[in-house]
């Protein structure tokens, strides 16, 4: 039997429907499902299986469901069938099938649940790939806990992960930065400036004012004194200090959010550059092959929604056939200066992922590039590769109800270092992950550090230190080896809570699939913290009543029994706090 309880009851269900259905096509049997009932009372599973190949066997769906309850009912594992609704089964498993799992759990530790749904798929997701242009801030703090989580989720799933950063090194904003540091320079070398009218004269106006610059500037003047002073404070002498302080800051800004992405636990495997991936000049080659495809030509779009004609100057222009992969445009490829467009150059990022070998592809992107999804799906498609895109949701911050203020430092948001040094590690990223990643989502400071139960990353945190403080007390008179606790006879647990917390448990490797194949990490939240409640209600149940307690000295079998149990439990809970970066507590203080 699969650590996946409810795969191996698929199977029996299909061997079972197969009978029924004797020429069950793939594609109908593919879509087969056994899941959790949402009652307990109507049973453990359900199964679709009678309403899924109605259609093809051309028969009712309850007529099929009556023929599988008579194959279903007396197999192995199952103890009844019932027929329920327009076409499902209901199916109540033998307790012992539920107990099994904690001898696999114990046997297996933290790697329980772990799958071999991936196969080995080499899946490349990028995620954060902020501007350098200065701190990491909480827009880019919820991408990078889902980015970093849902790898990890892969991972376990099985699939071969590469977390990757792309470094927008490239374009107009690093140019701002290069003169809001030079800015920062000529203050550090004692250059007498009136601010505005230094901003006047920089092309675009003078963007990045933060205070996170001035040891920029400071680094600038202690290495190249004052050198790099040009001419009407470096408007007419671009030239001479400009690549030396773009290249300087951006080293200091990556340098920076490494240091953010470390303290948050995040960490990469590969970081490409946009300047270096655009110095090689493969973008042309790109296009030339799409071109060769059929797939580029030259024309004249619409004007955009909402353009007025006087708004509106229609121009031949290099275009991609994106309409015919999915997208509601064909979309540009060239600048009307003859340069690549932003998305060209990202054709050729993908392209070049697709080169180093990754089957699958997903980018995790702020909501705000929610317009862009279609347009890089339709080139990757176009390309022979698949790319999933996972939307993010801003993030607002709030203490007492309020608006947190911006950061001094930043200047203009709330930098990801603020917001760790007040809650801390394991609950920014714990709370992240507490709501699906496109909604939005308000992120109360209070809230995440109350020790509540309405505070998720407590509640799971409390549950596994009950479990710890169970099994060292347990260890000054048992035997609590995972070793001995797995060979431990679990028939007496029969108590309607135990059962519950067993069937959870026994959820957790079919949750890792489900939750994998959707790209939704905030499953594991959810689940935690249902796995945690079922916990809690045991202890209390505990509390009032003796014969229920983890430990009894006159009764050893019963203890070893509950003692395996509440070791499983924290062993899945350990595991599950794995895959979203989050420490488990030993004990709470």
């Amino acid at each position: 039997m699969t650590e996946n309880i409810f795969a191996t009851v698929r199977v029996a269900v299909l061997a079972a429907l197969h009978q029924v259905v004797p020429d069950l096509a793939q594609d109908v049997a593919a879509r087969v499902e056994v899941t959790p009932t949402k009652d307990p009372a109507h049973g453990d599973m359900a199964t679709n299986a009678a309403m899924v190949s109605s259609k093809a066997a051309r028969r009712k769906p309850a007529e099929i469901a009556a023929a599988l309850v008579e194959h279903l009912a007396g197999q192995a594992m199952i103890v009844s069938a019932e027929p329920a609704g327009p076409g499902f089964v209901n199916l109540r498993l033998d307790p012992a099938a539920f107990r099994a799992v904690v001898p696999t759990i114990l046997t297996r530790f933290e790697a329980f649940g772990g799958s071999d749904l991936g196969q080995g798929v080499r899946v490349n997701v990028e995620y954060v790939s902020a501007n350098p242009t200065g701190p990491m801030h909480i827009g880019h703090c919820r991408g990078a806990v889902v980015g970093d989580s849902l790898a990890n989720l892969l991972a376990k799933a099985g699939f071969d992960v590469t977390k990757e950063y792309l470094v927008n090194d490239a374009g107009g904003q690093v140019n701002a930065l290069a003169w809001a540091a030079y800015w920062r320079y000529l203050q550090a070398i004692g250059t007498t400036l009136d601010e505005e009218a230094f901003a006047a004269q920089v092309p675009g106006g003078l963007q990045y004012r933060g205070e996170y610059l001035i040891p920029v500037g400071e680094a600038l003047a202690a290495t190249h004194g004052d050198s790099l002073a040009a001419p009407d404070n470096g408007v007419a002498g671009v030239q001479l200090w400009f690549e030396t302080v773009r290249d300087t800051a951006l080293s200091m800004m990556m340098a920076g959010i490494r240091e953010d992405l470390a303290l948050l636990g995040v960490s990469h495997d590969v970081f490409s550059s946009e300047r270096e991936l655009a110095a090689t000049g493969a973008t042309d080659k790109v296009i030339d092959r799409l071109r060769g495809m059929g797939l580029i030509y030259e024309g004249v779009l619409e004007p955009p929604k909402g353009k007025l004609a006087d708004d509106w100057e229609p121009r031949e222009q290099t275009l991609f056939r994106s309409t015919q992969f999915g997208d509601d445009v064909d979309r540009a490829l060239r600048k009307s200066d003859g340069s690549n467009t932003y998305f060209a150059n990202d054709i050729y990022y993908h392209a070049d992922k697709l080169a180093r070998g990754f089957q699958v592809m997903i980018d995790v992107w702020g909501a705000d590039h929610g317009g862009y999804v279609s347009r890089m799906t339709s080139a990757t498609k176009a390309l022979g590769g698949r790319l999933d895109i996972v939307l993010c949701q801003i993030v607002k911050v709030l203490k007492g109800g309020e608006p947190v203020r911006m950061s001094k430092r930043a200047g203009t948001f709330i930098t990801l270092r603020d917001l760790l040094d007040e809650v801390g590690r394991d609950a920014v990223r714990f709370t992240m992950l507490t709501r699906k990643s496109d909604a939005q989502f308000d992120f109360d400071i209070e809230a995440a550090v109350a020790q509540t139960r309405e505070n998720p990353v407590f509640y799971v945190q409390y549950a596994h230190a009950r479990c710890r403080s169970v099994l060292r007390a347990a260890a000054e008179s048992h035997d609590v080896s995972p070793e001995t606790l797995a060979q431990a006879s679990l028939d007496s647990l029969a108590d309607e809570a135990e059962m519950a917390l067993l069937r959870r448990l026994a959820t957790w490797p079919r949750l890792v699939e489900q939750a994998a194949q959707s790209r939704e990490p905030h499953r594991i939240a959810f689940f935690l913290y249902d796995l945690a409640g079922d916990f809690h209600m045991l202890w209390n149940r505990g509390r009032d009543d003796a014969a229920l307690r983890f430990i009894q000295a006159d009764r050893p079998a019963e203890t070893l029994a509950r003692l395996a149990l509440v070791s499983a439990t924290a062993v899945v809970i350990r595991s599950g706090l794995a895959v979203m970066g989050v420490e488990p507590v030993e004990e709470m203080r």
